[in-house]
């Protein structure tokens, strides 16, 4: 029997997943969905490629940059103000991104887009964490991982549609309606909680803001350009502003990063995992759509179209698969994920040449959407079950921090490999569907693809190292009898 309690505690928790859904499901959207429409943006505004490439890339930085800030910022005023503030930059950002008249004006308007993104992307986790019992969020995490992998889905396929039979200013628009629903349900039902008394860390979080921006922004130029002084010195000088921030938030009294989050084992190489799994596994979709336009000669639309079946797979598995890790810990089923996504790495290897049958690509998918669906929801779950309730948002915004450094990670290793065998503008302009690459050409692309799958699986390898030696979890345990040492 469920009591009216029961029930009322019942819909609040269920309608609180479904805004956080929303929100998943409108960042994942718009993190493929620009995708396809790159064509139809470059001829409208009057742009090149190498300039429009970073509606894509100015996105990763931005949320890269604030996510951990974003994160820390909710624990101390509130977790649901900032949610829903995130959705009200997120969703004005996208009507001015519609009627954006220039790239530039274009790309700083999806700069803003990201803020909005990154303060919904780094609080979602900890109000899941807030809203559901331990043994229970595993389940709730595979609800939004499934949201994510139907909306890289939709994404794709909107993106496609749109384009092609309304114009590329509705795939930013669609986001208005979305919005403004989540708005309002958001303020209804996602409120504050487990406020914490901190202060706002100002010196530590803008040397880690300039550190992620400096180091990301350095790869990502030598993705475009190649090696040059420039990136070698905004690397280095990136590195030295992170071992500065390191050693003042070791010092101050409440740190943006709280080092002692680390001490659980569990905690830190979940992170680690979702860190090398990033690395890992995110540059695949580019590769295969950089393949499926450059070499096989389709579409944007009809190469959308073969990567289907593994987002269809994925988003099906991901809540059963976030339910098992509920009840039998999280390193065995994130593990297998793991290994899931290296055979299917490998079956590209092994079997994709430039004339080899297309269904190849879906049986790829598929594996490698099992393994997602294994893998996501476990990690996360892991992350934000093994860390007390005032500390939910920095630990949100340090997992989509690394998520975000390995998106970026993954980008770089792509590009800079396959550019190995094709010149860069090349490897760009396959990417954005404005070029193709036949006979001997294609199949140098395919050697440069498969040497990228090979960094890849070395990266996702390291993932499952971490995956696998985080430790036994009891999702039934009380935080506050679990050793910071464990």
């Amino acid at each position: 029997m469920i009591y009216p309690t029961q029930q009322g505690q019942s819909k609040r928790e269920n309608m609180i997943l479904t805004v956080v859904v929303i929100g998943t499901l409108m960042a994942s959207i718009d993190s493929t969905i620009v995708l396809l429409a790159f064509p139809a943006i470059t001829s409208a505004l009057h742009s090149n490629i190498s300039t429009i490439i970073w509606i894509i890339l100015i996105y990763m930085i931005v949320v890269a940059v604030f996510s951990t800030q974003f994160g820390r910022v909710g624990d101390i005023y509130g977790r649901g103000k900032m949610f829903n503030i995130g959705f009200i930059i997120f969703t004005i950002a996208s009507f001015f991104c519609g009627i954006a008249t220039t790239d530039i004006i274009l790309i700083l308007f999806r700069a803003l887009q990201a803020i909005g993104g990154a303060l919904i992307s780094s609080n979602s986790s900890a109000i899941i964490a807030d809203t559901f019992a331990r043994n229970r969020i595993g389940r709730a995490y595979g609800f939004t991982s499934m949201s994510w992998n139907i909306g890289a889905l939709l994404g794709i396929l909107l993106g496609g549609i749109i384009t092609t039979f309304i114009g590329y200013r509705y795939i930013f628009f669609i986001n208005v309606p979305i919005g403004i629903i989540a708005i309002l349900l958001g303020i209804k039902y996602v409120k504050d909680s487990n406020k914490s008394n901190d202060v706002i860390d100002i010196y530590g979080m803008t040397l880690l803001g300039i550190s992620i921006a400096l180091i990301s922004y350095s790869g990502i130029n030598y993705a475009s350009v190649g090696q040059d002084s420039l990136n070698i010195t905004l690397f280095f000088v990136g590195l030295m502003t992170a071992a500065l921030f390191v050693i003042v938030d070791r010092k101050v009294k409440m740190p943006t990063l709280n080092f002692q989050m680390f001490g659980n084992r569990i905690f830190r190489n979940s992170l680690f995992a979702a860190l090398f799994q990033g690395l890992g596994f995110m540059g695949v979709t580019f590769l295969l759509i950089m393949y499926l336009q450059g070499v096989r000669g389709l579409s944007p639309y009809y190469a959308s179209l073969i990567l289907f079946p593994g987002y269809i797979v994925s988003g099906i598995l991901a809540p059963y698969m976030g339910k098992y890790s509920d009840k039998y810990g999280s390193g065995l089923i994130a593990t297998l994920g793991i290994v899931f996504m290296v055979i299917g790495i490998s079956f590209y290897i092994l079997f994709l040449s430039a004339s080899s049958p297309i269904y190849y690509v879906i049986i790829g998918t598929i594996i490698t959407g099992m393994g997602g669906a294994m893998f996501w929801p476990s990690n996360n779950s892991a992350v934000m079950a093994n860390v007390r309730g005032e500390l939910r948002g920095a630990a949100s915004g340090t997992l989509r921090l690394l998520s975000s450094l390995g998106l970026i990670g993954s980008f770089i290793i792509a590009f800079v490999a396959t550019s190995s065998a094709v010149p860069r503008y090349m490897a760009f302009e396959i990417f954005a569907g404005t070029s193709k690459v036949i006979g001997g050409i294609g199949t140098q692309f395919v050697y440069g693809m498969r040497a990228a799958f090979i960094v890849l699986i070395i990266m996702l390898i390291i993932a499952g190292f971490f995956s696998f030696t985080r430790g036994n979890e009891n999702r039934h345990e009380s935080l506050d009898k679990l050793s910071a040492t464990k």
